[in-house]
């Protein structure tokens, strides 16, 4: 009788589930068995107190983090501890928090920064001509040094930088942070035109008000415990 090769494969609509992780730093235990969820296309949204294990969830992701115990599945497949470089080829981007770009090149150039790796210039320049479609604003102000953009705009070329990949998954830590009211509703209308071109994300941000519209779920850490908060 031939042997059923696929017998352990899961498949499901699923594009990432956690399984009672533990994670943290120097043997600090920050996550304390979480168990989560995403499926393609959902937007995720992480709130909860300082120093309750956000970041470090999404760090533990990207693998910038200690795991202790726990699995992480990635397009059903086991990515604990995967090398971060690998996770960006599989198809994961992470903007940290705190605006990560080159304030001396333009926007066209930090764009070319996030895949530098690419060689094919016909390929670069559909992959900017993508992020400008996305980011209109960003088009407008190509030639801009980053240092001239505002807070927002330079938030905004952050999360370009994190999409110019195509990624199947975003982690994305609080984009709002120090900016205005207004800029804050500008970042998340662009997030959910993100969205729409089939990018997964998880999001962690400390003011639901603008986010939780467009979110699919919203979920409390506390503790390094995920508490079910919102809407499904």
């Amino acid at each position: 009788m031939a042997k059923n090769h696929y017998r352990n494969l899961v498949f499901n609509d699923s594009i990432l589930e956690i399984k009672e992780l533990r994670a943290g730093y120097n043997k600090l235990e920050i996550l304390r068995g979480i168990n989560l969820e995403v499926k393609k296309g959902e937007i995720i949204i992480l709130t909860g107190l300082n120093g309750a294990g956000k970041s470090t969830l999404l760090k533990s992701i990207f693998n910038l983090c200690e795991i202790y115990s726990g699995r992480i599945i990635f397009n059903n497949k086991d990515i604990t501890r995967t090398p971060t470089y690998n996770l960006v080829s599989q198809g994961i981007s992470y903007v940290l928090q705190g605006r990560q770009i080159f304030p001396e090149l333009t926007v066209e150039e930090n764009l070319e920064m996030g895949i530098f790796t690419i060689k094919d210039t016909r390929l670069i320049k559909d992959k900017i001509e993508y992020i400008f479609k996305i980011f209109p604003l960003l088009k407008e102000k190509r030639n801009y040094h980053a240092s001239n953009l505002s807070g927002g705009e330079q938030q905004i070329l952050s999360m370009a930088r994190g999409l110019i990949q195509k990624p199947k998954l975003l982690l994305v830590d609080e984009p709002s942070l120090s900016l205005s009211p207004k800029m804050v509703k500008k970042i998340f209308k662009e997030i959910k035109e993100s969205n729409k071109e089939g990018v997964s994300m998880i999001i962690v941000e400390h003011d639901i008000r603008w986010i939780t519209p467009i979110a699919n779920k919203v979920y409390s850490l506390k503790n390094g415990k995920l508490l079910p908060k919102g809407k499904t």
